[in-house]
């Protein structure tokens, strides 16, 4: 994704992800900071993103503030340190999850990004791809463990090294 198209989405989708971290977040500045968060986060892979990003961007927004409320729980409990790394795992996690979905055959990723990222429902999707809604909830379900599959298998070798 190019530079100018990134700050498009952005612009157009700020104001969506604030309206959604506010309804986690109390706070509008946290919400704010939140979608920051979540548009440094997109912009760092913003290379390897394919258009369109809404529901990354949605996803990524629930997990970080599911992350700020656990963080600001947990400073009750003199527990921030365990928590502090969680925003950089869940980041690694999400860039390792996309580098495995990109190595998959064309029609998996298009499988996944439709429905995952896309959030588009199994009619539309069967419709969509002329298949049965049975065939595409098991070409999903494939195309889950083959990036379970490799995704196991790239943790298990870095953790080798």
């Amino acid at each position: 994704m190019t530079k100018e198209v990134f700050q498009q989405v952005a612009q157009r989708l700020r104001p969506r992800l604030t309206e959604q971290a506010r309804r986690y977040l109390t706070d509008g500045e946290d919400a704010e900071d939140v979608v920051q968060d979540v548009l440094l986060r997109l912009w760092q892979m913003h290379e390897r993103l394919h258009p369109p990003i809404d529901s990354l961007a949605s996803v990524l927004t629930r997990n970080i503030c599911i992350d700020w409320l656990r963080r600001q729980r947990s400073v009750g409990y003199g527990l921030i340190a365990a928590d502090a790394d969680t925003d950089t795992d869940n980041h690694e996690r999400i860039e390792r999850m996309m580098a495995v979905v990109d190595t998959l055959p064309d029609a998996q990723q298009t499988l996944l990004r439709l429905r995952h990222m896309q959030g588009m429902e199994m009619k539309k999707l069967a419709s969509l791809l002329q298949m049965n809604e049975t065939a595409v909830r098991k070409a999903l379900s494939r195309a889950r463990m083959a990036v379970k599959e490799q995704y196991l298998k790239r943790q298990e070798y870095e953790n080798s090294k």
